[in-house]
């Protein structure tokens, strides 16, 4: 076994060790693809395990705020060798190193063996996260008699921090700060502002969505927050509507997000009423540093 960490050469190995794992456990492909693992890569630390066919394990680590957290695969063909393990005492290395509290790793639900590992390794269960996602058949019914605009550069800070109050109330958020937040998001291999949304109320930008282009085998929904004050008012709603006819516009069929399984807003329930369905659930683990 060889070791090194992970380069742009290695994002479709890395997305088809994640797609395998996910196959053998749900017995369908998965739709993770380069352009995802490419957004993770540039943010921390990476590890690469190779052995005689070639990839077989692989990790990507990162720290937001006073949480490290690391996403790490081993391709099924190479399960019962360790290399789990190995990523994990890599991983955590490197979080120790860094100004941070706790960890959080995940799996997908269903992952026997990753349980084991987190389980033995002092990690503890904290969260469940759905993808969820809807085929448009046919184009998307226009939104409620709101206005929605398209996002301009003049347009964001006041975007992030529309976004940053409407996510103040998700489990463990953590502002990264507008300059942070801006430099990662243009950074982005397909950041593409023409599919941002937003709606004003008045001169002051109240709900958001962020979108992207081409990620798990369609269109992307990033992130969507309507602000405490204008919540109920259908502005979500108004917002996936709107994108939803884009995504179809633009010859995408099949649209895609992740959510809080236990989200306080009330989000998983929005998307369900507009039609989207859980296609997969993934597992949170925590580990408190001393």
């Amino acid at each position: 076994m060889s070791e090194r960490p992970i380069t742009d050469v290695d994002l479709g190995a890395f997305a088809e060790m994640w797609n395998a794992l996910e196959e053998s456990l749900l017995g369908r492909p998965g739709k993770v693809d380069s352009k995802a693992v490419a957004g993770w890569l540039r943010r921390g630390e990476s590890l690469l395990l190779e052995d005689e066919h070639g990839p077989a394990a692989g990790v990507l680590v990162d720290v937001r705020g006073p949480i490290g957290i690391y996403g790490g695969v081993v391709h099924p063909r190479a399960h019962g060798r360790g290399y789990g393990s190995r990523l994990a005492v890599f991983a955590e290395a490197w979080i120790e190193e860094q100004p941070a509290e706790k960890i959080h790793t995940f799996t997908l639900a269903g992952d026997a063996a990753a349980d084991e590992l987190f389980m033995g390794r002092g990690y503890r269960e904290v969260r469940r996260f759905w993808d969820m996602a809807i085929d448009l058949d046919a184009e998307p019914p226009p939104p409620a008699a709101l206005e929605v605009h398209t996002f301009d550069e003049a347009d964001a800070r006041a975007f992030y921090t529309a976004l940053d109050e409407a996510f103040s109330d998700h489990w463990e958020h953590h502002s990264l700060g507008f300059d942070h937040w801006w430099a990662e998001k243009r950074a982005q291999p397909d950041y593409d502002p023409s599919l941002w949304f937003l709606i004003r109320d008045g001169d002051e930008v109240v709900a958001v969505v962020r979108n992207d282009p081409d990620r798990h085998g369609g269109g992307y929904v990033g992130a969507l927050g309507v602000r405490r004050s204008w919540r109920g008012k259908g502005y979500g709603r108004a917002l996936l509507q709107h994108s939803f006819r884009e995504f179809h516009r633009r010859g995408q069929r099949r649209v895609s997000l992740g959510v809080d399984a236990a989200s306080p807003t009330g989000a998983t329930r929005l998307y369900e009423s507009v039609g989207m369905h859980v296609e997969l659930e993934s597992v949170v683990y925590e580990k408190v540093l001393t």
